[in-house]
């Protein structure tokens, strides 16, 4: 027959993709934060929760430092988020102060430091 056709040129019901970000039901893109770990070479290999959960974490800590400028904006009677906020909210409170203080990480004495290429080591005498 002319007009009829198989059953496989139906239109098959298929599944719309969803994004790794809606999957784990974040605002924040997993696929970037994804892409910038894998560029900056921050390690060898990456498992494939490691963006999701290092997303996750990102959000949390912008929610609570948002959470805490807008009730210092409430406070001093303003309706916009201003940097003077998110300053005062970081200095005021203890944990997120000691996040995004400024110092160095001392060198930690007893962790192994790897050795020089290039020659043989005190211990390494014996195999001459």
């Amino acid at each position: 027959m002319p007009g009829r056709r198989s059953p496989w040129h139906y239109p098959r019901h298929r599944r719309h993709s969803l994004s790794r970000s809606m999957r784990a039901e974040l605002q924040f893109p997993v696929s970037r934060v994804d892409r910038l770990l894998r560029q900056g070479r921050y390690a060898q290999r990456l498992s494939s929760s490691t963006p999701i959960f290092l997303t996750g974490v990102l959000e949390y800590l912008t929610a609570n430092i948002l959470e805490l400028a807008g009730q210092e904006a409430r406070n001093n009677n303003k309706i916009r988020i201003t940097p003077e906020h998110v300053q005062r909210a970081l200095s005021s409170h203890q944990h997120l102060s000691r996040l995004f203080e400024d110092s160095a990480c001392p060198q930690v004495e007893g962790v192994p430091q790897p050795r020089k290429c290039g020659g043989l080591g005190p211990r390494d005498n014996n195999l001459i």
